[in-house]
């Protein structure tokens, strides 16, 4: 921004035109890549087309109102960074092999967790001043705040995140072996997973194969590993 106040007018009006075709292009691939995502990963892509295409528009919503609220761009990084502290972790806990058990609940069940968790870690650490603390999720003070609230939150939401997850896992264990009693089935929900895509190690435990390996080349049948389940 100091090299721009430099520049002729010319060159600005040519950066800035650059800087929004750029974004622009930018948000139209995440916002179509999460709707799709969230179609193919929570519905199995059996949701109406228009139920999709609302679900995209519904998204510019927020958009607009963080974008609105946020008075520069590194604020909306640094929510993004929030965002991710609080999803991600879960996400890649889930892709281990050793951690089968692992479902998409206990993800989004994190993920929103660990948000929640900054909002009440900003409740503990403001006192109770809800203000406050909902300021905390959108870091309204910014990085380098007089306090350690940005810290906490940072650290509060993937240590929140994996405590919800780790609740919902056992909430839903504990639902799962309760409609098992009640129908007269066998608890499965912990059994490693079968089939096509896994083989197990030495020590029992599974672990996911390349397609060479477990696929004839010479066949015109192509064997995938199975999806995973949501609940």
């Amino acid at each position: 921004f100091l090299l721009l106040q430099q520049l002729p007018a010319w060159v600005v009006g040519i950066v800035l035109v650059m800087v929004c075709t750029l974004s622009t292009a930018a948000f139209d691939s995440l916002q179509s890549a999460m709707v799709s995502s969230a179609s193919n990963d929570l519905f199995r892509n059996r949701l109406n087309i228009w139920w999709i295409r609302a679900g995209v528009v519904l998204i510019i919503v927020p958009t607009v109102v963080i974008a609105l609220k946020a008075p520069s761009v590194l604020q909306i990084y640094l929510i993004s960074d929030l965002v991710s502290a609080s999803v991600i972790p879960v996400i890649v806990f889930g892709l281990v092999d050793r951690f089968y058990w692992w479902r998409g609940f206990e993800v989004v069940v994190g993920g929103l967790g660990g948000i929640l968790t900054v909002f009440l870690f900003g409740l503990v650490f403001y006192e109770g001043d809800a203000q406050k603390a909902a300021n905390l999720l959108i870091i309204s003070e910014g990085l380098y705040a007089d306090d350690w609230s940005v810290f906490g939150a940072f650290v509060a939401a993937p240590v929140g995140s994996f405590l919800w997850g780790f609740g919902a896992l056992g909430v839903r264990l504990g639902f799962q072996y309760v409609m098992a009693k009640k129908s007269g089935r066998r608890f499965d929900a912990l059994d490693r997973p079968v089939g096509p895509g896994f083989t197990p190690d030495a020590d029992g435990v599974p672990h996911t194969v390349s397609r060479e390996e477990y696929t004839d080349v010479t066949s015109d049948v192509e064997i995938v590993k199975p999806a995973g389940k949501f609940f």
